[in-house]
């Protein structure tokens, strides 16, 4: 085994042939102008896929905030703590945007205005 190895190592690779064996034209050997057309077009269609599923994911995530804004005004409204309505909870009532009072992260997960 340890020999086949040694020879497998030693033996030097085969020359490729500058050209193409005889029978065969160019034209059977490269995908051409159908070749390149189909792959853009798988291209182009991955990439409006993309795009489409990042439209999607960000509408379900803001949808899901929205919920979940809604449902703790609701909550705050049954416990007293809140004003009722949804529209009122969800606005800053600090006169000062500045001190940090009342931010909360942004939907893609950054901290606010001020620490960017």
């Amino acid at each position: 085994m340890h020999s086949l190895l040694n020879a497998l190592a030693t033996t030097p690779a085969p020359a490729p042939s500058p050209s193409l064996r005889p029978g065969l034209s160019q034209d059977q050997v490269t995908p051409g102008l159908l070749g390149f057309l189909l792959t853009a077009f798988i291209v182009v269609l991955t990439a409006l896929l993309i795009v489409d599923m990042v439209r999607r994911i960000r509408r379900v995530r803001y949808r899901a905030q929205v919920e979940e804004e809604r449902a703790a005004a609701e909550e705050a409204a049954l416990n007293g703590d809140a004003p009722a309505s949804p529209e009122a909870a969800g606005r800053n009532l600090d006169p000062d945007p500045d001190s940090g009072a009342g931010t909360r992260p942004e939907v893609n997960g950054d901290a606010g205005p001020g620490n960017r």
